[in-house]
């Protein structure tokens, strides 16, 4: 038999295509006896409503949003976003919520597409990861009043947007807290503008050496991108500038610094000591393996879920602003026994 359509089943019960509609998605004030006429033609033909336009009419579709503001070559060489995919969508699957990732290869691609998920009205809420851009795309999200959740700390908006966020400034400062207590004082820093992420970890960073009194020195600044190559190519330019220690905004720039370390001679944690920021898999298996502040993308991603599913079940009233705690992990890269410290 050929596939029904709404239009056969209300020829068949001697109604409209859109009184068919009503009666499959549950719409009041249809008369009793039209509703029975088309449940029984249903009844009868088993007739199996497509979901998604099921969905979309009654203004449900159980879809999850997560829209990356990032273009797309970067997102799968990040090892953030590659723990951070799977807790979202596993959280998605505990919830029976469907995960739709939004990716794009432009900035303008970027705004065109979150135009279209906006005006389709296809997901029930966005998940956003928040960068340096992520104040290009508030006006849009709050002009159509769909919920969505950023995961980490806004540039701007903060009051009025919810997100969930790792504590950057108490972690970051917890590492280089760490590397003045085993006295080193010419404590380097790489790190960046592309998040707030980065700029709340060089936040703990000079808080750190405020506290021990010590004045930032310029000299001793490297402002990277995240990557491998950016990381060692930045430490290059420090050495001459006789760090004693290096605190990095995020282990793949760390694994870069170690490498600039050892071509240039130098000995890890002997000459220079390294802390960074992460724990990704990469950092327990460095050379030597490095100390850094512990976060779970799989967690926050899950989190956010959560979170998301709430603001739409029970609406946006009260914003919501997570910070998760961290855990420095101490490992070779400082020379000091293994041992935790919680911030």
């Amino acid at each position: 038999m050929p596939k029904l359509t709404l239009s056969e089943i209300g020829r068949r019960a001697h109604v409209s295509s859109a009184t068919v509609s009503r009666v499959i998605n549950g719409y009041p004030h249809i008369r009793p006896e039209i509703r029975e006429r088309v449940q029984k033609i249903i009844d009868e033909t088993g007739y199996q409503p497509n979901q998604m336009a099921r969905a979309l009419a009654s203004n449900n579709t159980n879809i999850v949003g997560l829209f990356v503001p990032n273009v797309v070559e970067f997102i799968f060489a990040d090892p953030y976003l590659s723990s951070l995919i799977p807790g979202v969508s596993q959280a998605c699957n505990v919830r029976e919520s469907t995960l739709a990732l939004f990716l794009y290869h432009t900035k303008e691609e970027g705004q065109r597409q979150l135009r279209r998920i906006l005006s389709s009205n296809i997901v029930e809420g966005l998940i956003i990861t928040a960068d340096c851009s992520d104040t290009e795309f508030m006006p849009l999200l709050f002009e159509n009043d769909v919920p969505f959740v950023l995961m980490g700390r806004p540039s701007k908006f903060s009051d009025q947007v919810s997100f969930v966020d790792y504590d950057n400034v108490g972690g970051a400062y917890s590492a280089v807290k760490h590397l003045l207590q085993l006295g080193r004082r010419r404590i380097a820093i790489i790190t960046n503008t592309l998040n707030t992420a980065a700029e709340d970890r060089t936040a703990g960073y000079l808080r750190a050496l405020e506290e021990w009194g010590i004045r930032p020195d310029p000299d001793l600044r490297g402002e990277g991108d995240f990557t491998e190559r950016g990381g060692y190519l930045l430490m290059k330019q420090l050495i001459p500038q006789q760090p004693d220690a290096v605190f990095s905004a995020s282990d793949t720039m760390a694994i870069g610094v170690l490498r600039a370390i050892h071509e240039a001679g130098l000995s890890v944690p002997d000459d220079i000591a390294v802390t960074s920021f992460d724990d990704l898999p990469s950092a327990a298996t460095a050379n030597p393996p490095l100390t850094t502040v512990h976060q779970s993308p799989q967690r926050q991603g899950a989190l956010a879920v959560d979170t998301l599913l709430e603001i739409v079940k029970h609406g946006a009233d009260t914003v919501r602003h997570i910070v998760l705690p961290t855990e420095l992990i101490i490992r070779a890269s400082c020379g000091a026994v293994q041992t935790r410290s919680l911030t």
